[in-house]
């Protein structure tokens, strides 16, 4: 058997090897992963689910010996997975090519995504598996920073000050606030402690921001279903589960590159700099001398929530 047509029936990480070219890449791939989805031309196939496969190699821009262990520095599984939640979600298609493009395209858009390899297979039209393989790579200048941002969570902020996260009805609160059926991004004010003083100011601004962490972790010891969330990655998967986040502001604010400023560590300020880049739906505050509720027109009940705080 050739070489070509071992090729054409191998797992397509042989096929990403085959056709690799002079720049080593690092490869990442997830396998055999089984959906029930409603596909197909037929008339037969409209209104039932089929058992589809699929089985995705991506080859990232990236060298292992060089990435530094953080998942908002790499292109995570995660990434396979949401581009085939988008593209089944999006519409009933009739073809496998249709939609192994559209999976394909949603990954190649991740920065770090230099081709995509996409296998799909439907797995129930008889003794054998009917499939289609694809490769894409990224078209020159279409990149996004973040991946399906069309399709991302538009989360509430919650501000909540000392007095609030020590509020005995704290709990009764979150019920309230998980009620408005929006992913909820929790921020907390500094400690009233005495911070340590540093002779710069990069020292100091992480001092200020750990402060900040201490009484995330604070909240997070009142309510179990609070959790506390630091990169973005994290963010992002945390707001599609449902889960409420308490940002532990340090690594997200260190490392943008269009961070709220070097000076600035003021827990208000951080937390309007976080909703603006979520794109959130809602600012709400609660125990804030300015207590106020952005986006209210849009959700009434929010304005309710706050001016009830």
């Amino acid at each position: 058997m050739s070489d070509e047509i071992t090729q054409a029936f191998d797992h397509p990480s042989e096929r990403a090897k085959a056709t690799a070219g002079d720049v080593p890449r690092d490869r990442i791939s997830m396998t055999d992963h089984v959906r029930e989805v409603e596909i197909g031309a037929f008339q037969a196939e409209r209104g039932v689910t089929q058992k589809i496969r699929f089985d995705v190699v991506v080859e990232v821009e990236t060298r292992a010996e060089q990435a530094i262990d953080d998942v908002d520095r790499i292109l995570s599984y995660d990434t396979i997975v949401e581009a085939i939640d988008a593209a089944l979600h999006a519409e009933r298609v009739n073809l496998l090519e249709t939609l192994a493009a559209r999976i394909a395209d949603g990954i190649i858009e991740h920065p770090l995504a230099a081709r995509a390899f996409v296998r799909i297979g439907k797995l129930d039209r008889g003794p054998y598996t009917l499939g289609v393989e694809i490769v894409r790579t990224p078209p020159q200048g279409r990149r996004r920073l973040r991946l399906l941002a069309d399709a991302a969570p538009h989360p509430v902020v919650v501000f909540l000050s000392n007095a609030a996260v020590a509020r005995p009805d704290l709990s009764a609160l979150l019920d309230r606030l998980e009620d408005l059926d929006a992913p909820l991004i929790l921020c907390v004010d500094t400690p009233d402690l005495e911070q340590p003083v540093a002779d710069h100011a990069m020292p100091q601004r992480r001092i200020a921001l750990l402060a900040i962490e201490q009484q995330a972790w604070v909240l997070a010891a009142r309510d179990p279903r609070c959790v506390v969330v630091d990169s973005r990655t994290e963010l992002d998967w945390a707001m599609k589960q449902g889960q409420i986040s308490v940002w532990a502001p340090s690594k997200l604010v260190l490392d943008a590159v269009d961070g709220p400023g070097a000076q600035v560590t003021e827990p208000l300020a951080l937390t309007q700099w976080l909703a603006e880049a979520f794109e959130a739906r809602s600012l709400l505050m609660f125990g804030a001398d300015n207590a106020q509720s952005f986006a209210a027109d849009a959700l009434p009940s929010l304005a309710q929530i706050t001016q009830d705080a």
